[in-house]
């Protein structure tokens, strides 16, 4: 379908840049989401409807996500929704299909994330989405719920996490045995004007500097990304990174990347873009070779 036949496409129903959970509206027919097109419901029916017609490599359960603030009421809610949607899916899915990545969730509740990973874990699943994070947790209450969840989920499928897009994050979900992840983290650099900077081998300081993701500067500049439409880089000559391999920093200047940003040339998100996700999955084959 993206005649890219060499990679794996997953399908999830959320996007934390144009479709987020809106679990105020959720009714036990559906999960809603806001969009740009405005609020949306999504109900089993009509989301196998899109995954048959999408036809990925794996795809997610319809989930009920809850963000962090949520009462206890409405977590016990949302986990029986969701394994409730998730026999509903797998009732539903392509005959001779086992591509089903079960949504676990539960939000900041430890006991509501164990039910929900036992009853995902008891089905017949090809692994497991982890759904619920990124919706306002604390970074410190993290790992327990991420333990908690693993401990419980069977080992030899994979295990695949939305919401985590941080650096930090990501070594906080690679410490816990998370296999995929999906982030818009590099895209929401890009579009701030901002390019990755940070070494592969910081997760000391990464993880001492949690809370703010190290020392911020006036210009929005720290050990992990820099300002690029900042004025101190208007006659710089150097590349974004002189060690990196990309084309952005081959043959673009800091300099050349200003200029595009100030004056609102496309081709500034476009180079920006390609540098942030190279660096970004160049951390990433970075963590599988220490893994």
């Amino acid at each position: 379908m993206l005649s890219m036949p060499e990679y794996g496409f997953i399908a999830i129903p959320r996007d934390s840049v144009s479709c987020i959970p809106d679990p105020g509206r959720s009714t036990k027919f559906g999960a809603s989401f806001e969009t740009p097109f405005g609020h949306r419901m999504a109900k089993p029916v009509q989301y196998m409807e899109s995954i048959c017609a999408l036809k990925p490599s794996l795809w997610s359960s319809l989930p009920d996500e809850v963000p962090s603030w949520v009462s206890d009421k409405r977590n016990r809610i949302s986990v029986d929704r969701t394994t409730r949607w998730l026999d509903d899916c797998l009732a539903m899915q392509p005959t001779g299909s086992e591509s089903a990545l079960g949504a676990v969730v539960g939000g900041t509740s430890i006991e509501q994330r164990e039910r929900s990973a036992s009853e995902v874990a008891s089905r017949n699943v090809a692994g497991f989405w982890l759904a619920g994070f990124g919706l306002g947790e604390s970074i410190d209450d993290r790992p327990a719920l991420l333990d908690a969840i693993m401990r419980i989920l069977p080992e030899g499928k994979p295990r695949h996490i939305s919401g985590l897009g941080l650096p930090v994050e990501v070594l906080q979900g690679v410490a816990a045995g998370i296999d995929l992840f999906d982030s818009t983290y590099p895209y929401l650099l890009t579009m701030g004007g901002y390019a990755m900077i940070f070494p592969f081998n910081m997760e000391d300081k990464l993880f001492d500097n949690k809370a703010s993701n190290v020392e911020v500067s006036d210009i929005g500049t720290d050990s992990v990304k820099i300002n690029l439409r900042a004025t101190i880089y208007r006659n710089d000559a150097s590349p974004i990174m002189q060690s990196c391999s990309c084309y952005t920093c081959q043959k673009h200047t800091k300099a050349y990347i200003n200029h595009l940003l100030n004056t609102h040339e496309m081709l500034a998100q476009t180079l920006l873009e390609i540098h942030n996700t190279h660096h970004y999955l160049q951390f990433f084959e970075a963590e599988l070779y220490k893994a």
